[in-house]
């Protein structure tokens, strides 16, 4: 596997597939096409996806849902997590390995949602759907119903941090906005009722953890991306961005870049937002 824990590459998924089909794996393939305010993907999934693999929607079964107060993706719970991962087929024993189509800006809240609740052998596919058309792999048009899976799921594999919490956290750490700079700054706010950014969060974008073709740039240039951050080892880490969906793909990156222990904020700027608190505009 590349970056242990966290990615594995097309070349490898097909040894992955190939064990699985000579039974000596068993291996659970994970679609998570989710774009913000898009329409559902599912018709995409139908279009073509990775033979075998099962479609997750994102809305329903990655996330819980609640009062603005509580952002627009909350965590589901423990036991909504289990239930989900059974109906994908997931086993005590299983690989688990999620995609999408966008860099796994949204398969990477599949990735950390399974990691927060105990399940340890669950990867990301590094350039997602483009990467295993691009080496000659083919794809299914059926809609994959698995048999049920038996997975126990024990949960407290991941931090998380509530808004009391993130107050003030970037006076002794390194909160990180995973947004566009454009609405970290205040300029633009397409979907929250107010812009700007929580005071002390340093802007990080997710989309620059990927290279042009959508693969998680090489651990050396992330770690160094983050150190320039103030990201540091003994130094507490946080991120948030607009739901804590593409803040799990931070912290995949992250991960990739030899930092393990940093938390999410779940509600993020969705719930700030709508909480009584102050808000930053401008660079930090």
């Amino acid at each position: 596997m590349t970056a242990p824990g966290v990615l594995v590459t097309a070349d490898q998924l097909v040894g992955l597939v190939d064990a699985a089909r000579a039974g000596r794996r068993d291996l659970v393939l994970l679609d998570v096409r989710w774009t913000l305010g898009g329409p559902p993907e599912h018709g995409d999934y139908l279009l073509g996806h990775l033979p075998g693999a099962v479609f997750v929607p994102l809305d329903t079964d990655l996330a819980a849902h609640g009062r603005p107060t509580d952002g627009r993706h909350p965590l589901p719970g423990l036991d909504q997590v289990q239930a989900a991962a059974r109906r994908w087929g997931v086993r005590a024993g299983s690989t688990v390995v999620a995609y999408d189509a966008t860099g796994n800006l949204a398969s990477a809240r599949a990735w950390w949602l399974l990691r927060w609740a105990g399940f340890t052998d669950v990867r990301l596919l590094d350039g997602g759907l483009a990467a295993w058309v691009a080496a000659g792999q083919p794809l299914d048009d059926d809609d994959v119903v698995p048999a049920a899976g038996d997975v126990v799921l024990p949960g407290g594999g991941m931090v998380t941090v509530d808004a009391e919490e993130v107050s003030g956290f970037g006076a002794g750490g390194v909160l990180l906005d995973a947004r566009a700079g454009e609405r970290y700054r205040g300029e633009v706010e397409p979907v929250d009722p107010r812009a700007g950014h929580v005071p002390g969060a340093v802007s990080a974008p997710t989309v620059d953890n990927l290279a042009p073709d959508g693969t998680f740039r090489p651990p050396a240039e992330l770690r160094a991306r983050f150190e320039a951050l103030g990201v540091r080892a003994g130094v507490a880490t946080a991120v948030y961005c607009g739901s804590g969906v593409t803040a799990a793909h931070e912290i995949a990156a992250l991960a990739i870049a030899g930092h393990d222990d940093v938390a999410l904020y779940p509600g993020s700027w969705s719930q700030w937002s709508n909480l009584d608190r102050p808000v930053a505009t401008g660079e930090r």
